[in-house]
């Protein structure tokens, strides 16, 4: 599409008002709204001014005057608002048209020119696994004096002796894939996939997941890296707009239940150049050429930094607890789930990839992806051996594991405060092609310390008052 197929579709469509979107660094959507009388074809190729300070992770106050460039690929009708909407995904750019390099749109698009610049390959696919919890009821305060969250979901196991109950309620681990009524949300979980393919996001599958409390997943098919970062975006937006319609609140963070499965976003991948599959070696472990040892041998050694990226939230490291099905085991196996890299079983070339599943939906995709895509493209350009380096491959359940044999697993960071220290010794795989630049690094790292690791280290925790409150 471009911007004479906007215009037109804006005629087509009866648009009043056109929605442009950006994403901030730490990956959350901003929005700026024009009617459609300030629209023409000016307005949608030179974009649309806008004040960077007050975007998180952006420029200050004294240089602040920034862009918003329209990407006319991504223009879909917004079905959320009470007049006829237009909505496009943007790219920012310095007031004289220089890419912004902070951008997480742009670091997407540096990491797949700089794919290409490699002669590696030309083209990576991904198709992320996104999981949330809709809930009935969400509750939490936290000041100085007082602090509590509460949850409800009708599906929850702490409401089987609620008065007036149905016994449909689901105990922890054993929600995965149960039909209704006991899985309440299968409806909604349908909207939501109408809804996204009413804007041409394909959708794989839906279904229940193995939490209690309402957990489910919505698959998407794969799509190129920065294609499937704005498909990720607009996911969360569809489905956070389906479940309010719904009464419900839905949230991707990776813990919000004790006791229970978390939310991950396992993440699928893989290389190709021209046609072929790079991926696939009909004699090789599970199928897999030595490039793609060597791709999954650059995640895992670069894992306990990358993870700073990947799981970039204080909660995400609540989930990454063994006993879960949470891959804190930086291991690679064949069709094993308790492993931070599994190989999904398949013989056909086309459908050869991998899965990093420790990955969660707190992260920014564009960052998320290009990360991991450069941490396997310094796998491949070292030629680093994951059986070699301790990786694996490891077939067995982990969690049986005998406490000899996991004292030879590596295991992810405990804190994204660890993950954030490893991050800053670890980088410089992620600035070549300038893809990540020392500026942004460090950006996230001070912008993560400050906003989020001290803000929750400072806090007394209520289960501190449990603890110590009478000693």
């Amino acid at each position: 599409m471009k911007v004479e197929d906007v215009l037109r579709l804006i005629k087509e469509k009866n648009i009043e008002m056109v929605d442009f979107h950006i994403v901030d660094l730490p990956g959350t959507w901003q929005h700026v709204t024009l009617p459609v009388s300030e629209i023409d074809e000016e307005t949608l190729s030179r974009g649309i001014p806008f004040d960077g300070s007050s975007i998180r992770g952006f420029r200050g106050i004294e240089e602040s005057d920034m862009i918003m460039v329209p990407d006319p690929e991504t223009a879909v009708v917004d079905q959320f608002h009470n007049v006829p909407t237009l909505s496009i995904i943007c790219d920012v750019t310095d007031p004289d048209g220089v890419p912004y390099e902070r951008d997480p749109r742009q670091i997407a698009r540096r990491a797949e020119a700089y794919l290409k610049s490699t002669g590696i390959a030309d083209t990576s696919y991904w198709g992320p696994e996104l999981e949330f919890f809709l809930f009935d009821s969400v509750r939490f305060l936290n000041q100085g004096h007082e602090a509590f969250y509460h949850l409800d979901s009708s599906e929850g196991y702490w409401n089987s002796g609620k008065e007036g109950g149905l016994g449909l309620t689901i105990r922890p681990k054993e929600g995965y894939f149960p039909p209704s009524p006991v899985d309440q949300t299968h409806h909604i979980r349908t909207a939501m996939v109408k809804a996204l393919q009413a804007v041409g996001i394909r959708v794989e599958m839906h279904h229940h997941e193995v939490a209690s409390g309402g957990q489910g997943e919505i698959d998407l098919r794969f799509s190129t890296l920065t294609r499937q970062a704005d498909t990720v975006m607009m996911y969360k937006y569809i489905l956070k707009n389906v479940a309010f319609q719904h009464g419900k609140a839905i949230t991707f963070m990776p813990k919000p239940i004790f006791g229970d499965n978390g939310n991950g976003m396992h993440v699928h991948q893989s290389l190709w150049k021209g046609q072929k599959p790079l991926f696939f070696d009909e004699a090789g472990y599970a199928h897999l050429s030595q490039l793609a040892l060597h791709y999954i041998a650059g995640i895992l050694h670069h894992a306990p930094a990358l993870l700073a990226l990947t799981n970039p939230s204080t909660n995400s490291y609540r989930r990454l607890v063994p006993g879960y099905e949470a891959p804190v085991n930086i291991v690679f196996s064949h069709g094993n789930r308790s492993a931070a890299i599994r190989i999904p079983k398949s013989v056909s070339p086309k459908a050869s990839r991998i899965e990093f599943r420790t990955p969660d939906a707190t992260a920014n995709p564009y960052l998320a992806f290009s990360a991991i895509l450069m941490a396997g493209l310094d796998g491949i350009r070292k030629k680093l051996d994951p059986v070699k380096l301790g990786f694996g491959p490891v077939d067995r359940n982990i969690y049986a594991l005998s406490p000899a044999e996991l004292a030879e697993i590596g295991s992810v960071p405990g804190s994204l405060g660890e993950a954030l220290d490893n991050l800053q010794r670890d980088h410089e795989w992620l600035t070549a092609g300038n893809v990540f630049t020392e500026d942004v690094v460090q950006t996230w790292i001070e912008f993560k310390r400050k906003n989020e690791v001290d803000v929750v280290n400072l806090r007394p925790h209520p289960m501190e008052f449990e603890l110590y409150f009478n000693s």
